[in-house]
Parts: structure tokens; sequence; C-alpha cells
């Protein structure tokens, strides 16, 4: 059994307070602010062991940082073309997409990662 830690616990909390998708690197800035003696390398190994056991999930963004999502459900998203932040997209996630998508190299897919693009109501502020 798993030891808990009470820097894994500030890491998993933060990123459910926060409820966005956030880096590696904006996440320590933000509990840096709170804890003012965690390191930089414990939130990132407190970030991979969560991945690692089902409690976070990792986000590859084309063209960007990784992300971190509490989100562990499948599930799609939006990112901002001005300001580069990702969203969770209200729709249903849909397990057999692959069924209705002819390959002729003759892959048989096994999951996939939509990310949609737009202007998130806050950018779109700005330019009104």
């Amino acid at each position: 059994m798993e030891r808990t830690s009470i820097q894994r616990d500030i890491v998993l909390e933060e990123i459910r307070y926060l409820k966005s998708h956030v880096t590696a690197d904006e996440l320590f800035n933000d509990i840096k602010q709170k804890y003012q003696h965690i390191s930089r390398s414990t939130v990132y190994r407190n970030l991979q062991w969560l991945c690692d056991k089902g409690m976070l999930r990792k986000r590859s963004i084309p063209g960007q940082a990784d992300v971190y999502d509490a989100i562990c459900t499948n599930h799609y998203h939006v990112r901002c073309a001005t300001c580069g932040r990702v969203f969770d997209v209200d729709m249903p996630y849909m397990d057999d997409i692959g069924a209705h998508i002819k390959d002729r190299r003759g892959f048989t897919f096994l999951s996939h990662d939509i990310i949609f693009t737009g202007i998130c109501p806050e950018c779109q502020k700005k330019t009104d």
C-alpha cells in the first residue's frame, strides 16, 4: 500500500481547485505562492505519480506544453486560439468513432483524442 504524501495531496487538491487544465510550470507557480518551500521537482514527481495511478491525466496539446486534467474519463477539449488555454467540451465522448472511419492502411483504431480550436469567451470580450 502506498503511503500518503502531504505534497501529493497539495498537488492534487490544487488541480481540482483550479478546475482548469494547467501545465506543470503553471501549477508549480500557483502552489509556490501558498507553500514557499515546495520544489519544482516535488511538483513534477507528484504529477507523474498521480498520472501513473490514474488520479490525473496528462494531455498532450500540439504546439504547447502538456496540461494536466483532473477528469480522468475520456472527453474532448477545445484550445483557445488566442490565449492557448484548454477547456473541456460539453459533449458525449464517442467510443465507437473508429468504426465510422475508413482507413486504407489497415489500422485498427484503439482510441482517439480530439482537440477543437476556438476563441474562449474571455478572449472574445477583449476583441469586442
